[in-house]
């Protein structure tokens, strides 16, 4: 307990805030490789043995991947309540279309190769390339709406009121900016794959993969980029106004927000924070030279790194904000108004601290057991076995 009132409200609400972001930026970095395998399937590999090879790189670790999004999930409920019910309200359709994918890949996986009959295989391997291409491109729309502000309310007892009708909700999130962000989304996770298709296929698999994943980090460079310059000149930013107590009460209605020129508006204030477009942007192109080059293990790294950058920017430069509000600035949500208790991220901090090594350490010791290349002789030899 002593140590409790040590760490003040304040102290736990951004450690949180970076907490929640280490297990999404996790996420990204782990079954991301998976939705760019995915999407990149048809295109790599054109046989039913290329296809094999390329669906058997990921096949041993694709459900460890997913630890991570349902981590990141939990610890959004938890920490961030307010955040949780505001944006699966606001984005349930879409959540569902993600999910929908996301139970699809588990069952293509399991059954795809369980009968030796062409139109039965092509039918998952596509299922494959929905359930990769379709949650890259949404988490990318997402964030993109979030850029610009959802359009919801608090009413007075805090009920979340959501701005237009229904079909709203998933039509109406498909706006050009979010699309854009889409795009930066898949560019940047098929280039992952590329990447990841390059250190553990070989032959003609990991050369389609270099062509394509080298292909995609330039796309992910020019739309991360292009991203930046409309959010520069044509997307309004928002701050708090007045005074404000940051270790207050979680009521959003507490707290005065307006409308300001720009987001980048940050990195006046904050120029730290450039290292992480740095990062995005160098990163991919030093993904698109290790890939022509053939380089493998560097080039993972990098694009990681790239990940890392590109994902990390949005949460800096929004900072405090987590999620805007278009219709009604005063209802956005920060990271001072809509965490939970202090004693409620203090419990979680400590449970964090005790197994997140715990899970670290398992993921490591699985990557290392399962290293090295999947050939056409391992899925030949082992086909009852394997994917």
């Amino acid at each position: 307990m002593i140590l409790h009132e040590l760490m003040s409200y304040e102290l736990l609400r951004v450690l949180w805030w970076g907490l929640v972001g280490v297990l999404l930026i996790g996420f990204a970095l782990t079954d991301g490789f998976d939705m760019g395998v995915g999407a990149l399937l048809p295109f790599v590999a054109k046989t039913d043995i290329e296809r094999r090879i390329a669906i058997n790189t990921v096949g041993p670790v694709w459900e460890g991947n997913q630890v991570w999004f349902i981590l990141g999930g939990g610890a959004i409920f938890a920490a961030w309540p307010p955040l949780y019910a505001v944006s699966f309200s606001g984005f349930y359709l879409a959540m569902f279309v993600i999910l929908a994918a996301f139970i699809v890949r588990p069952v293509a996986f399991k059954y795809r190769s369980k009968r030796d009959d062409p139109r039965w295989r092509s039918s998952w391997d596509w299922a494959l390339f929905a359930s990769g291409a379709i949650p890259a491109l949404l988490f990318g729309v997402a964030v993109g709406n979030v850029i610009q502000g959802v359009p919801f309310h608090f009413t007075d007892d805090l009920h979340t009121i959501y701005e237009g009708a229904w079909y709203m909700k998933f039509v109406g999130l498909l706006d050009p900016f979010s699309l854009l962000a889409g795009v930066v989304s898949l560019a940047m996770l098929v280039m992952h794959g590329g990447a990841w298709l390059s250190l553990k296929a070989e032959g003609v698999v990991q050369a389609r993969a270099r062509t394509i994943g080298s292909t995609a980090a330039l796309i992910a460079i020019a739309s991360y980029v292009l991203a930046g310059l409309w959010m520069a000149v044509g997307i309004e930013g928002y701050r708090i106004v007045g005074d404000f107590v940051t270790n207050g009460p979680s009521n959003p209605l507490h707290f005065d927000v307006e409308r300001t020129g720009s987001w980048l508006a940050a990195y006046g204030t904050r120029p730290w924070i450039a290292i992480a477009p740095i990062m995005g942007v160098g990163g991919a192109l030093l993904v698109y030279r290790g890939l022509r080059a053939g380089r493998e293990v560097s080039t993972l790294l990098f694009s990681k790194m790239s990940i890392l950058g590109i994902i990390s920017s949005v949460g800096l430069t929004m900072f405090p904000f987590i999620m805007p509000s278009s219709s009604d600035p005063q209802s956005s949500l920060t990271v001072w108004n809509s965490s939970s208790s202090h004693l409620t991220l203090f419990i979680m901090l400590v449970a964090t601290v005790i197994f997140m090594p715990v899970i670290l350490m398992y993921t490591a010791w699985v990557y290392k057991v399962l290293w090295g290349k999947v050939t056409e002789a391992d899925v030949t030899e082992n086909g009852d076995s394997v994917y």
